[in-house]
Formats: C-alpha cells, sequence, structure tokens
C-alpha cells in the first residue's frame, strides 16, 4: 500500500510539475498595467515605436481622439496622429493616471480612468490638461494589444468649447 501511496504522489506530483501556470485575472490585469505603463513612458520619450507597440496592427483599431476627425481607423492612421501629436511638443511630455480601473476577461479587456499630459509646446507654452480615456483589448497569442481608445474631455455645452482646466 505504501509503494501504491508512493507512487501516486510522484505522479501528482509530475502533473503539477508540468501543468502551465493558470491565467488569473490578476495576471491580465498586471499586464495590461504593463501596456499602460509601457505607453507612458514611451510618451514621456516621446517614442512613437514604443507607443504604437502595444496597439494591434491592421485595420482593426479605431480610436476617438479628442482632435478631428471623429474617428482614426487603422495603425497607420491613428500612427500619424500620434507623430502630429508628439511634434507639437518641446521635450518630454508627462503622463499621470489616476482611478484606473482594468477589467479582463478571457480574450476581452478594457481599462478606464484619467490621464493627466503635460508638457512644454513648441512655442513655449505649457501644456497641462487631464482627459478621460477607455481602453479595450484583444488577447491575441497570449498577450494583449490595444484595439479601441477613446479619449474625450468634457465640454461646456452653452459654448460648445471644451473645458480642458478641469481637475480631479
Amino acid at each position: 500500500m505504501k509503494k501504491f501511496t508512493a507512487i501516486i504522489l510522484l505522479l501528482a506530483g509530475i502533473l503539477l510539475f508540468w501543468m502551465p501556470a493558470a491565467r488569473t485575472s490578476q495576471n491580465d490585469e498586471a499586464e495590461i498595467r504593463q501596456l499602460l505603463d509601457r505607453w507612458a513612458k514611451a510618451a514621456r520619450n516621446k517614442d512613437l515605436a514604443g507607443i504604437m507597440s502595444i496597439y494591434e496592427p491592421g485595420e482593426e483599431l479605431v480610436a476617438y481622439d479628442i482632435v478631428p476627425p471623429l474617428q482614426y481607423t487603422g495603425y497607420e492612421a491613428y500612427k500619424k496622429d500620434y507623430q502630429e501629436f508628439l511634434d507639437q511638443f518641446e521635450g518630454p511630455i508627462e503622463i499621470e493616471y489616476r482611478g484606473v480601473k482594468i477589467v479582463a476577461g478571457d480574450n476581452v479587456a478594457f481599462s478606464r480612468g484619467l490621464e493627466r499630459m503635460s508638457g512644454t509646446l513648441k512655442g513655449g507654452e505649457k501644456f497641462d490638461t487631464w482627459v478621460r480615456f477607455t481602453e479595450c483589448y484583444h488577447k491575441h497569442d497570449g498577450h494583449w494589444r490595444a484595439i479601441h481608445d477613446h479619449i474625450s474631455v468634457p465640454v461646456d455645452l452653452a459654448t460648445g468649447k471644451a473645458n480642458l482646466n478641469l481637475k480631479p
């Protein structure tokens, strides 16, 4: 009986050793938080390739930015938007997140929160504004990629102007 028990324990140990680590919601949330941090670091350094590395290549990517047009469709269109954004700044662009919430399922996830962008524009003017963001992700080959960005600011409906000076 002792020999049988020892064999069962040995087999169980081998199976546990060979089983892949379970993916959990915490793993997925941590990976998505790393994407956000990687994006922020790339934005700080005005590294366009680093910024775009979190996005799904191809035409599945859709973004709603605070500047026209109403919609950017595809990786290349959004890359052009980012280049135009980066070209406005002299030096680094600081990024700060507040209230980030990440929800992850098996193959689809999203993050939402507030994002502060600040820096110096090429004309010497200081830029410092908070925006609202929602980013959607799809897991492909075991890794998350952003497939949708939605950036917005509150609007004063009486004047039709964006409220860029609000703070959390």
